[in-house]
């Protein structure tokens, strides 16, 4: 199939010309009417006609790659198919025009929802208590660090308790949360198996440790069998244990964060639940933590009593994360996703998405070199390097033939590295036809392939001078 993504010369919205002036209502309009402290001056926005926004939007939308127009194999990010009978449920007036100060007893359903969300994700985790607040992955992931620190503040032990673990392969974000949250980050490297160095963990986990944040299975696809021992030895010390919920697709219905001793929990919805997945739109991730830690989430909780579910706002020691309901539109959506699979189809979708990426990683095999042996969860990591092709082109050519390319030097412990996730929602004939790609990929001269994309609407960025003369405003 020949691929040519679609090119518009399409200016900023605030350059379209408008045809039509608003600036007044009627001829007879009288602003006295209007009481001078409640007028405002015009806002800066751009008069344009509604058929001109449409078509401009429009235009932008053909000139994007979307989940769905195709394969998004991007590893880690976990970009599945959101089914749209969620994007329907969530579009309901009844839901989606609800005023976040209506009384509790004019919004049971919408407290509902929130409470078997509550109960649905506790149950997934194997933890006690769960807040739906965070608005994104991020900020899940802040929270979490957050209730961490609170934690050891209120024991009187935070003076001392000022470090937190990574392993090396973790994804960037723990890190950036650990220093947000106030703590000093320490390093710890894999081992030959891409999992946890136990003697190096050993050796950094100390009295000044107040966690250590761990995804697993990890950035590798790799599922690390030492897991229990990793929460002895981290409890041992007096320390909590963070469970990243980035690769949580794959272990649905098979273990759980709080069967392999894990304290806090933060949820990525989008990727596990088939929720809208970045975009700078809104996003959610709750947290769960064990009862110990209860007290100090944010709330609201949805609570169910005797006359109904009511909104708990007790003062948690933590304060605030976020107001209202959070973003229900989107907690809404992974209540339908849960809903419908029910946990058998969940834990399906796990063997699939397993499935998938082992399958992946054998055809690829021949062309790039996985990265460690043995079976992977729910997405594989390459190396380009002994083909003496570069990640970088290899995901160029991918981008010109049609497809979305993989994730590309990360984790930053894989040289070369095409960092892919298939999911449990692509067809068997996206992964060939994928495989296919890296195959040709291989097969051109460095030469030929640093001279793509040429059949996109820009050729080949110069990604250097983008990062270092950032224009973010016009």
């Amino acid at each position: 199939m020949t691929f040519r993504q679609a090119r518009y010369d399409e200016p900023f919205i605030k350059d379209l010309q408008s045809r039509t002036t608003f600036e007044m209502l009627s001829e007879d309009y009288d602003d006295s009417i209007v009481p001078a402290t409640m007028r405002n001056a015009s806002p800066n926005v751009p008069e344009i006609p509604e058929y001109d926004v449409v078509r401009h939007f429009t235009r932008l939308s053909q000139m994007n790659y979307s989940v769905d127009t195709g394969f998004y194999p991007l590893g880690s990010c976990t970009m599945k198919f959101n089914p749209k009978y969620a994007d329907k449920i969530a579009s309901m007036p009844l839901f989606s025009e609800i005023h976040p100060l209506r009384p509790e007893w004019s919004v049971q359903g919408t407290l509902q929802v929130m409470f078997e969300l509550q109960e649905y994700l506790k149950e997934i985790s194997d933890m006690d208590e769960v807040t739906l607040q965070p608005l994104a992955g991020a900020q899940g992931e802040l929270t979490g660090v957050l209730v961490i620190r609170k934690y050891f503040e209120l024991r009187g032990e935070l003076s001392k308790r000022r470090e937190i673990v990574v392993p090396d392969s973790a994804h960037g974000t723990n890190p950036a949360s650990a220093a947000m949250g106030g703590f000093e980050v320490v390093e710890i490297p894999s081992n030959d198996e891409g999992l946890v160095d136990l003697d190096a963990l050993r050796y950094a986990v100390t009295d000044r440790t107040a966690a250590l944040m761990i995804t697993n299975p990890n950035t590798l696809g790799i599922f690390d069998h030492n897991i229990l021992e990793i929460a002895e030895i981290v409890h041992s010390k007096g320390a909590l244990l963070y469970y990243d919920g980035a690769n949580l697709n794959a272990i649905l219905g098979i273990t759980s964060p709080g069967l392999m001793g894990f304290d806090v929990v933060h949820f990525n919805l989008h990727k596990t639940f088939a929720t809208p997945h970045g975009g700078g739109g809104p996003g959610a991730a709750p947290v769960a933590v064990r009862r110990n830690l209860a007290d100090l989430i944010p709330g609201p909780i949805v609570r169910k009593g005797e006359s109904g579910y009511y909104l708990d706002n007790r003062n948690s020691k933590l304060g605030k994360i976020a107001s209202f309901y959070g973003s229900f539109g989107v907690l809404l959506r992974a209540w339908s996703y849960i809903k419908r699979n029910g946990s058998d189809d969940l834990k399906m979708n796990s063997y699939r998405a397993v499935l998938n990426a082992n399958y992946l990683a054998k055809k690829i095999s021949s062309d790039v070199r996985i990265s460690h042996p043995g079976l992977k969860k729910h997405e594989v990591v390459a190396s380009s390097e002994e083909s003496g092709r570069r990640a970088l082109d290899i995901a160029k050519f991918i981008i010109d033939a049609g497809m979305h390319a993989p994730t590309v030097y990360f984790p930053l412990i894989v040289k070369e590295a095409l960092m892919i996730e298939p999911t449990e929602t692509v067809t068997k004939k996206d992964m060939d036809d994928f495989a296919n790609l890296i195959h040709e990929a291989v097969s051109l001269s460095p030469e030929e392939l640093r001279a793509l994309p040429v059949n996109t609407a820009s050729g080949r960025l110069d990604d250097v001078k983008a990062a270092k003369e950032l224009i973010l405003k016009r």
